[in-house]
């Protein structure tokens, strides 16, 4: 049922945007973004997983690359850096204020979509997710504590590491022997969920579920961002 749901979302939001590209109203879609970011501070990175037209066709090719076992080539160390994903970002702010200014129309949106679909033709989908999209960036630093976010249960969890393999945006850490999620990277996609034969990881308020489980989160959680 989640899962459906999702995908004909997925399916949906990547026509609209589609059809304010070639309508010239491309613009409309920042109100969907903002809305995006706002949610976000409460719900995690629904956005990401669950609207943003850039994943969706990122999903699409990395189902086609798993079926004809393509293999992607490692994300490098340099793109890893904070600085990196802080100057792609700065471009993306400096872009924005441009066309505000000038009243040019430059195919930005578009822009990222095609970029983004590209590198993902030869990387890893974490290499746009986490270090490089200039939207990921944004939510890094809106999304450290949602109230809704996707947390593993520790007493359940086996450290079998399945979902740290399949998370597209490798926002699953191992720490002091415990998966970990970092909730400023999650895209709350699923991806993890749907693997792990323990059920041991589901969406849920910070303050119910494993008591020990979001002590150890939130621990976790102050390290990373720091």
């Amino acid at each position: 049922m989640r899962k459906g749901l999702q995908t004909i979302l997925q399916i949906i939001f990547l026509a609209a945007f589609i059809v304010l590209t070639i309508t010239g109203k491309i613009q409309l879609w920042m109100a969907i973004f903002v809305l995006g970011v706002v949610v976000s501070i409460f719900f995690s990175r629904l956005y990401c997983g669950w609207i943003c037209p850039i994943n969706t066709l990122m999903r699409g090719i990395s189902w086609i690359k798993r079926k004809l076992r393509i293999k992607s080539i490692k994300t490098p160390t340099v793109l890893k850096k904070p600085a990196v994903r802080y100057i792609v970002f700065g471009l993306f702010i400096a872009l924005f204020v441009f066309t505000m200014a000038t009243g040019k129309k430059l195919p930005v949106l578009p822009g990222l979509l095609i970029i983004g679909v590209i590198l993902t033709l030869f990387f890893p989908e974490e290499l746009w997710h986490r270090y490089l999209c200039p939207y990921g960036t944004l939510f890094h630093m809106v999304t450290r504590k949602p109230i809704y976010s996707m947390n593993i249960d520790d007493s359940a969890c086996t450290n079998c590491g399945i979902c740290s393999r399949v998370c597209p945006a490798a926002a699953v850490d191992k720490k002091d022997g415990y998966y970990m999620i970092n909730k400023d990277a999650c895209l709350v996609c699923f991806a993890c969920s749907d693997k792990c034969k323990q059920k041991a990881i589901s969406y849920r308020h910070r303050h119910k579920g494993i008591p020990q489980t979001l002590g150890k989160e939130e621990h976790y959680g102050e390290e990373a961002n720091e």
